[in-house]
Order: C-alpha cells, then structure tokens, then sequence
C-alpha cells in the first residue's frame, strides 16, 4: 500500500497593509505614537489642572529642606543683586548715568532670573524625570510648561519684594505699573517655548544641562541686567551698526527694558528699542510656537532607551 503524502499548502504572511487594515477596522493603533497637533493641544488642556498642580508641589518641595524654607524664593534674587551691585555697581562703576540704578538693577536681575531658571529647568524636565515619563501616559510637553509656571511662580513672589525696593528708593506708584502684566504673559510664553526646546535636546543629550550654565551666563552679560544697554550705545558711537541692534533686540533684554518701562518713572520711553512691544510678541511667538511643534515632533521617543 503505498502512502500518499501531503504536503500543507504554503502560507503567505499577511502584508503589512492587511495589517494596518485590520488594525484599523478594530480600533487599534500604534502604542506610544505621536497624535496629531490638535489632538496634542486638547489633551494638553486636558491636564492642565496636572501642569498647574504640578508646578506648585515643585515650588514649595524646592526649598523644604531649608530652615527659611519658601522666604529663599525672595533672598536668593535679592543676594545675587546685592552681588552683581557690588561687582558692576560699585567697583566698575556701571550705575553711572543711570538714575534709580538699585530698582533699575534688582529689576533685570529678577526678570533674568525668571528666564535664567525656566531654561535650565526645561532643559533636565525629561531627562530629570524619566521616572515619571516611563511610568504615566501624559503629553510630555506638561513638564517643561509646569517647570516654567512654576519659575512665573516664584517671580511673583519677588515681585513683592521689588515693588518694597521700588518704593522705598522713591519710585512712585503708577498706571504703568499694569504694562508689567502683558510683559509677563510674553516673558513666560517665550520662556516656556525655550524650555520645550531645550528639553527636547536634553532629553537627547543630557550633557546639555552641563553646558548651559556657561551660555546663560554669557546670554545674561550681553543682555543689560547689571548696565544700560542705551547708556552703553550712547556713550561709544563707534561700535559696528550691528551691535546696537542687535543687543536691542536680545529677548531677555527687550522683556528686562518692558518691565523697567513699567516700573520705573525715570525709564523713559527713549531708552526702548523701536517697536520694542512688536519685537516682544515677534519673540513670544516664535518661541512658543516654534518650540511647542518642535518638542511634539519628538513626542514618541521621550522616556525610550
């Protein structure tokens, strides 16, 4: 009897259109794919009762440890202005031919601050949190957000300490006063934006976070905090054309000379670049904007590897 045998037919594999097909008629997708911009923004919104409790817990842990606890939220900005006075004021003589040059200091030293701490914590607000990016499903983007609300955050607390600086140097209460709340919504918008940017790269290469002490301190000398940037151009008219602008237009500089505008009565409106407040929303939205798509490009690939 002989046997006959036979062999199964040969199977083909399924292509990966049938795959994707009979995916999508059962409502699957791909896990830890990167939604539309859109649907990035509403699920954003979604948290942003996350984002703002989130920035707070940040804020009052920072200084738990210490027996002065939160009151360093204030000192601290107040001792390094009391520093850089010493440094620039006094010994290289930088508040000459600036009037009210103590508000005028403490002032950008604040503001610059703001910017200062809302980048070096957007750099480290994936790589520093890893923990947290692995363990919930979230838009990443909340962390360098909240990192920078919660920057707004303790600016507003020095801001109480420097309208007491303001007042007790005879800067008089003024209706200015409230051009320093859409200064603010600029400042932190661009702030946020370059925190989103530079957590993207920190994420990519922590070592980053290293380096960004020396171009902060670099950004910060270029940018007016400790002189008058007018003052400087007015003096030395034999600067190349570029300069001028160029340090004019410095975002940390234009955001410093709004809330100067706002606050003190002897910063005039010469002292401003030309279309400083066009200059300040061109910076906001190129920032925000620009750093918001750029950090959702790389939303799928934060917390892997």
């Amino acid at each position: 009897m002989s046997q006959v045998l036979h062999t199964p037919p040969p199977t083909t594999a399924p292509a990966d259109d049938d795959l994707a097909a009979l995916a999508a008629r059962n409502g699957l997708s791909v896990s830890g794919a990167r939604p539309s911009l859109p649907e990035y923004v509403r699920a954003l919104w979604a948290r942003r009762h996350f984002i703002a409790a989130f920035s707070t817990a940040k804020l009052t842990a920072q200084y738990s440890q210490a027996k002065l606890g939160q009151i360093w939220q204030v000192m601290t900005p107040l001792l390094n202005a009391a520093v850089y006075y010493f440094i620039f004021g006094v010994l290289l003589n930088t508040k000459k031919g600036v009037p009210d040059y103590i508000p005028f200091l403490v002032t950008g030293v604040f503001i610059w601050t703001f910017t200062q701490s809302s980048i070096m914590a957007g750099t480290r607000a994936i790589s520093g949190n890893l923990g947290l990016v692995r363990a919930l499903h979230f838009p990443r983007a909340a962390l360098p957000i909240s990192f920078a609300l919660q920057q707004l955050q303790q600016l507003l607390f020095s801001m109480a300490a420097l309208v007491v600086i303001l007042l007790c140097f005879g800067v008089p209460v003024a209706a200015s006063w409230a051009l320093a709340i859409p200064a603010l919504v600029l400042q932190f918008t661009f702030n946020a934006g370059i925190a989103m940017i530079m957590a993207r790269l920190g994420a990519k290469t922590p070592d980053i976070a290293q380096l960004m002490p020396f171009v902060l301190r670099t950004w910060m000398y270029i940018s007016g905090v400790m002189w008058s940037i007018d003052h400087l151009l007015s003096k030395h008219n034999g600067l190349p054309s570029w300069v001028g602008p160029t340090l004019q237009a410095n975002p940390p500089a234009v955001y410093i000379d709004l809330m100067r505008y706002a606050l003190i009565d002897s910063f005039h409106a010469d002292k401003l670049p030309h279309h400083v407040w066009l200059i300040a929303v061109g910076w906001a939205v190129l920032a925000g904007v620009g750093g918001f798509i750029y950090f959702w490009k790389a939303e799928e690939t934060y917390g892997r590897g």
